[in-house]
């Protein structure tokens, strides 16, 4: 190969976009956390821990309340939530907004029917779904989904800024953890 092709590879190199996260991998264990979170438009407690007590979780991050792709995520959520209830799963999605916004947010987008917590950047980092801009880290979290069993390991991941298969691929996993 001539110093001009590698030179070319390099430059490509680059300019191609790197993977925004490396989110944790499937039977790693899930850091326990607790947060403030909002229901039905009122402030509550979340405790990871509490929630796997009662059946696996599943736990994904979002950028934004009141995005586009965020909205149609957590109505998608709302829409399933009889199908996660029967499977034994309970659902809370997570972000840096603040508890105002999520108490809202949990009311008019998630339709009171799950929980959405405050992720802190500790929390974002400890997921590994730190959201990447043209390079650099945000403060928001990437759209990731995880399914927690109930022994506390993840089972099942999905990182894609795509909202449209988190809901089926995570209902999907939580019935395999039935089988």
């Amino acid at each position: 190969m001539t110093l001009r092709r590698i030179l070319f590879a390099c430059a490509v190199m680059l300019v191609l976009p790197v993977p925004a996260v490396a989110e944790l991998p499937v039977g790693a264990k899930a850091p326990i956390f607790t947060t403030r979170a909002a229901l039905a438009g009122k402030e509550a407690g979340f405790s990871l821990q509490a929630a796997l007590a009662k059946g696996p979780v599943v736990l994904y991050f979002y950028p934004k309340a009141f995005t586009q792709g965020c909205t149609l995520e957590a109505n998608a959520f709302a829409e399933n939530m009889a199908k996660f209830h029967a499977a034994g799963a309970s659902v809370i999605g997570m972000s840096n907004d603040d508890i105002a916004t999520l108490k809202r947010f949990s009311q008019e987008e998630c339709r009171d029917a799950f929980a959405v917590g405050v992720a802190s950047p500790a929390l974002i980092r400890a997921y590994d779904v730190v959201r990447m801009v043209d390079g650099k880290a945000t403060e928001n979290a990437s759209r990731t989904s995880y399914v927690i069993a109930q022994d506390g390991r993840i089972a099942m991941v999905h990182s894609d800024a795509d909202y449209r298969h988190h809901v089926h691929l995570t209902l999907q996993a939580v019935r395999a953890l039935q089988d």
